[in-house]
């Protein structure tokens, strides 16, 4: 009788986190990252992106495995003052 409502479910946390301005970042990676209990950016230095995505995967265990590039490129950005464009980008860390 009413068609089927197909809205997505927005995440408006995630996406007014300061994570979401480390270029190229994941709605999605920045959710992962604020149930692990890090909102700000320099909550990430001095991480291991490996231990956050290992920490990810114990909470969330359908976290598909090309989230580790995101978290190693936050945390380089976290640690950086002047990160280079090239390693702003998920592809890069792989």
């Amino acid at each position: 009788m009413f068609p089927k409502n197909n809205k997505r479910k927005v995440d408006y946390e995630a996406l007014n986190s300061a994570l979401m301005r480390i270029p190229r970042m994941n709605v999605s990676v920045v959710r992962n990252l604020i149930d692990l209990g890090i909102c700000e950016i320099y909550q990430l230095q001095g991480r291991s992106p490996e231990v956050l995505f290992e920490d990810t995967k114990h909470k969330n265990i359908k976290t598909p495995d090309e989230f580790i590039s995101y978290f190693r490129m936050a945390v380089y950005y976290a640690e950086c003052d002047l990160p280079e464009t090239s390693k702003l980008h998920p592809d890069a860390w792989k």
